[in-house]
Parts: C-alpha cells; sequence; structure tokens
C-alpha cells in the first residue's frame, strides 16, 4: 500500500487525499480548523498537567513525556494523576458534542441540545436513583442507570411532543417542562436522605473529573469508540434528513429508524459521560454551534470538527476549573450559562 498523496485544490478550497485503498477530500477550511483545535488541546492539556498541588514545571512535564529515564516522581504524577484526567477531559468533551451535534440536527434548532430537551437531567436523574435509592455506586451500574433514565426520558419527550402534531419548538418546550419536573424530583431525593449520601450525589452532580483514572477510562474510551463507529454513518443522513422527510425518502433513507438510531446512540453517549463524571452541562448546546460558525458548515453534523470543538472546550474549562479548585461542571456552567444568554437574544433578534 502506497503511502497517501495529498491533493489540495485551491479553487474550490478543498484537500483530498488518495491512495490505493482510501480516497477523499474535507473542505480547507474544516481542516484548518480541525488543526487549529488539535494545537489548542494540546497546548491546554499540556498547561494542565502542570497545574496540581505537587508544582511541576512546563519543561518537566516534557521531559517526562519524551525521557523515560527522566525523575520518577513527576513521571508518576504527569501519567498516573494527571494524564487521565486530561484524556478524560477529551473524551468527555467529544461525546457530549456529539450528542449536541445530532440532537440539533433531528431538532433543526440551536436549542434542540440533550441539556435543554431534558435527555441529560435524565440521565442525571438516573444515576441519582441507583446511587442513593439502591445504593449501587459501581461504574456499570450508574452507566445503566444513566442510559435507562434517558431513554426513558427522550420517549416521555417524544410522545409528549407529538400529541396533535410535532414540531422542534414543541419538543424543546416539553424537554424543558420535563426537565424541570425531573430536577425536581432529583432534589426531593437529595433532601430525603442522610447528609453523607446527599453530600456524595451533590459532589457527583457538580459534574468532575478530579478522581477518575485509567481504570475508569479504558472501559469508558472503549464504548465510546464502539458508539462512535455507530454513529459514522449518521455524518451522511442527518444533514439529508434536516432538509425534511420527503427529501431524505427520495434519497433512500428511512426517516424514521435513522431519527431513532440517532436520538438512541445520543443518549448513550450522554450517559456515558453522566455516568463517569456526572453532568457536565452546556458544552452539548455551545460546541455544535460554535464548530459550525468555525467551519461554516450548513449543518451542526459534522462528527470531527464538533467533537475536536467539545474535546478543546472541556479541556480548557477543566485546566480554568483547576486554578480555581471548582469542579469542571461549575466552569461549563458560569460559561455556558452566558453563551445561552446570547444565543437566545440572538434567536429573538433573528426573528424580530
Amino acid at each position: 500500500m502506497t503511502a497517501p498523496v495529498p491533493a489540495v485544490d485551491f479553487g474550490r478550497r478543498y484537500v483530498g487525499f488518495e491512495s490505493r485503498r482510501f480516497a477523499g477530500r474535507a473542505p480547507l477550511r474544516t481542516v484548518l480548523v480541525c488543526v487549529a483545535l488539535v494545537l489548542v488541546i494540546l497546548g491546554a492539556g499540556l498547561a494542565s498537567l502542570t497545574i496540581g498541588a505537587y508544582e511541576v514545571s512546563f519543561d518537566a512535564v516534557l521531559r517526562a513525556i519524551v525521557d523515560p529515564a527522566s525523575d520518577p516522581n513527576t513521571r508518576q504524577v504527569v501519567f498516573d494523576w494527571r494524564l487521565p484526567r486530561v484524556l478524560f477531559a477529551m473524551l468527555c468533551g467529544a461525546a457530549l458534542a456529539l450528542s449536541g451535534g445530532i440532537f440539533q440536527s433531528i431538532t433543526r434548532n440551536p436549542l434542540g441540545s440533550p441539556d435543554i430537551i431534558g435527555f441529560g437531567i435524565g440521565a442525571q436523574f438516573g444515576v441519582t436513583l441507583v446511587m442513593i435509592v439502591l445504593n449501587l455506586n459501581t461504574y456499570m451500574f450508574k452507566a445503566a442507570g444513566a442510559l435507562v433514565g434517558g431513554l426513558l426520558t427522550a420517549l416521555i419527550v417524544y410522545v409528549l411532543a407529538t400529541k396533535g402534531g410535532t414540531s422542534a419548538f414543541r419538543l424543546i418546550i416539553v424537554g424543558i417542562g420535563v426537565s424541570a419536573g425531573l430536577g425536581s424530583l432529583t432534589s426531593w431525593i437529595l433532601i430525603s436522605v442522610s447528609v453523607e449520601k446527599a453530600m456524595m450525589a451533590a459532589t457527583w452532580g457538580a459534574g468532575s473529573i478530579a478522581s477518575l483514572g485509567f481504570d475508569q477510562l479504558v472501559p469508558a474510551a472503549t464504548v465510546f469508540a464502539c458508539i462512535l463507529l455507530l454513529t459514522v454513518p449518521l455524518n451522511r443522513r442527518l444533514p439529508v434528513l434536516e432538509m425534511g422527510d420527503d427529501a431524505a425518502i427520495a434519497l433512500g433513507i428511512n426517516a424514521g429508524r435513522t431519527r431513532f438510531v440517532a436520538v438512541v446512540l445520543g443518549v448513550a453517549l450522554i450517559a456515558l459521560v453522566t455516568a463517569a463524571a456526572g453532568p457536565i452541562s452546556f458544552i452539548a448546546l455551545a460546541a455544535p454551534q460554535i464548530s459550525q460558525r468555525l467551519t461554516r458548515s450548513n449543518t451542526p453534523m459534522g462528527i470531527f470538527p464538533v467533537m475536536l470543538t467539545g474535546a478543546a472546550l472541556v479541556v480548557v474549562s477543566d485546566a480554568a476549573a483547576q486554578l480555581l479548585m471548582v469542579p469542571v461542571g461549575v466552569v461549563t456552567v458560569s460559561v455556558g450559562g452566558l453563551y445561552l444568554a446570547w444565543l437566545l437574544a440572538a434567536q429573538y433578534a433573528r426573528r424580530a
């Protein structure tokens, strides 16, 4: 097999790659944006490796990475304690952003993210029941609770939103209502248990990746890789669905089946992150829109730029969270709240 030879078409602003087994092309701007996002992730990730109670300089981090004979204590801090956190931040950001891109594409609305529709709250409610009511605190049980909670919430929202007709706006409004109800139930559970259990759930509910290591990263990355493989076909199908069911059917796409698979995979991505790190809000809302604006795409569903945008947001947010000594979920909520206010104002100004 020969090495791929890049071929750049500057007239149409596309970058093509050709070999005996692979051929394809991508917009030049998208490629440049992806490269820039990778650099942001690497820079923020390396900076995050220097932050902590045990002071490690940037030069010491680089030596620990490239030189196996460097200080063993520094290598232990970098590789065993801090690197899993950075990798988990990348995984969580990519999964949340991809889930947000899926739901925003399905609803054809920038507000149609799992944070707003309520699927994230449903996954959080499922984990709260497993942790507090059933006293099951292992990763597998929390993952199952998050998946079941998210899927049941999706079913409830879909049933309520399709009574008397359906639309993206109706789906979002129903989702907000269901999310508020589940949030109230979660609060009621927390005030009904002992202080120790409530504190444990509240700490998890803030959204933190500080205590996660390779033991949690390996199974989470394996599950994410499996979901990602199933999501790849949606990269072409969902943008067609955005043009309407009639156009999708005319092009040979089963609209109902595609939408169902997309919802299940989107909820599974949210459940994966929620079970491992707790709710990390607003990444699913902001990342697809930021990616769409950076790449000037017609759809929020672009797998690689969306995932890289989400990964960059969470890695940068986690570095800031370490400096502020707060969970990463607190940073994303603070920044995401401002973004949501801006997005609502922009939507209202556009309609006016």
